[in-house]
C-alpha cells in the first residue's frame, strides 16, 4: 500500500470506504474551527461524514442524518517509528469493546499525518464542562463518582483485561467526555505503549489527579504536593470540594473521602508504591 496517496485505507472497521481526502474535506484542510480540543498527543477535531459514506454496515441515504465524529490527529512526534506495530495496536484499539471507552472507527495515515477516527459524543469534555459554573453544576456528586468510576473501570479492563494490555499515557479531563443520555467516564485512548508496570502506574498517576480535578472543579495543581506530603489524618474534605454544588450528604461525602485517599496513593512519588487500576476499580465498587 502507498503511504503517499492520500486515498489510500489503512484500515478502517467502517463498511465504507474512510479516506484521508474525505476527512480533508469533512474539516475543511483542519481548519480551527473544527478543532474541539487538544491533547498531549494531538489536535481533536469534529467531523461530518457525507451521506454517501457508510458506517458499521448501516448505509446512510440522502435524506438520513450526518454521521458525526471525532478525529484526532496525532502530532508527528506521536507517530509510531515501526509503521507494523503502530498497525498491531490501532487492530487492538479496534477490538476494545467497554461502554466507558469510545469506539474506534478507523484511521487513516500518510507520511504528512496519522488520524484515529472514533464515535462522537455530544456532551462535550469534562474540562470544558467544568470551566462552565452552569454546566459545573449539573454534575452532582453522584454524577461525578460516577465518572472517577467510569475512568477507573476502564483503565482496568485496558491494562488487565485485554489481551495485550494497553497503556492510555494521556489521561486528562480533555479525554473525558459526558454524555447527555448517561454521565460516563468516557475517553479515547490515545495511543500505547509496551506493558511495563512502571509506564501503566503512569495511567494510575494520571487517574489520581483527574480523580481530585473531577471533586475540586478544577486541576487540583500545587495542592498535589501537599496532598502527598500530609498524612491522611491532616485531610480535610472540605478544602478540596467544588463550591460551586451543594455540600455532599453524609453518604457521598464518605465515598469522596474514599476516593479522594485512593487518589492520593496513586499520586505516590514512587511508582511501585502506586496501586494498579485491577486494585482502584475493586476498591471503587466496594
Amino acid at each position: 500500500m502507498n503511504l503517499n496517496n492520500e486515498d489510500d485505507v489503512l484500515l478502517t472497521v467502517l463498511n465504507g470506504k474512510l479516506t484521508y481526502k474525505d476527512i480533508l474535506e469533512a474539516t475543511n484542510e483542519f481548519d480551527a474551527a473544527f478543532c474541539i480540543g487538544e491533547g498531549g498527543c494531538g489536535r481533536v477535531y469534529k467531523a461530518q461524514l457525507s451521506s454517501k459514506k457508510t458506517i458499521e454496515g448501516k448505509r446512510l441515504h440522502s435524506s438520513s442524518k450526518m454521521v458525526t465524529v471525532v478525529v484526532k490527529r496525532l502530532h508527528s512526534t506521536s507517530k509510531m517509528a515501526n509503521f507494523n506495530a503502530f498497525l498491531s495496536e490501532i487492530r487492538a484499539l479496534i477490538e476494545i469493546r467497554h461502554r466507558n471507552i469510545v469506539k474506534l472507527y478507523g484511521f487513516c495515515s500518510n507520511d504528512r499525518n496519522s488520524l484515529l477516527v472514533y464515535e462522537y459524543l455530544d456532551g462535550g469534555s469534562l474540562v470544558k464542562t467544568l470551566s462552565i459554573d452552569e454546566e459545573a453544576k449539573k454534575l452532582d456528586w453522584p454524577k461525578r463518582i460516577h465518572i472517577v468510576k467510569g475512568v477507573a473501570h476502564a483503565l482496568s479492563y485496558m491494562h488487565h483485561s485485554c489481551s495485550s494490555p494497553l497503556v492510555h499515557r494521556d489521561i486528562s479531563s480533555n479525554n473525558i467526555f459526558c454524555s447527555l443520555v448517561s454521565t460516563y467516564g468516557y475517553f479515547a485512548p490515545a495511543k500505547l505503549a509496551c506493558t511495563m508496570k512502571v509506564i501503566e502506574k503512569c495511567d494510575v498517576y494520571s487517574f489520581g489527579v483527574l480523580a481530585l480535578e473531577v471533586i475540586k472543579g478544577k486541576h487540583p495543581g500545587e495542592y498535589i504536593q501537599y496532598l502527598t506530603t500530609s498524612s491522611h489524618g491532616d485531610l480535610r474534605l472540605a478544602d478540596l470540594l467544588d463550591p460551586c454544588i451543594l455540600y455532599p450528604t453524609r453518604e457521598e461525602e464518605t465515598i469522596l473521602m474514599s476516593i479522594v485517599k485512593l487518589a492520593i496513593d496513586c499520586l505516590h512519588s514512587n511508582p511501585q508504591y502506586r496501586p494498579t487500576m485491577h486494585i482502584v476499580s475493586d476498591i471503587l465498587d466496594k
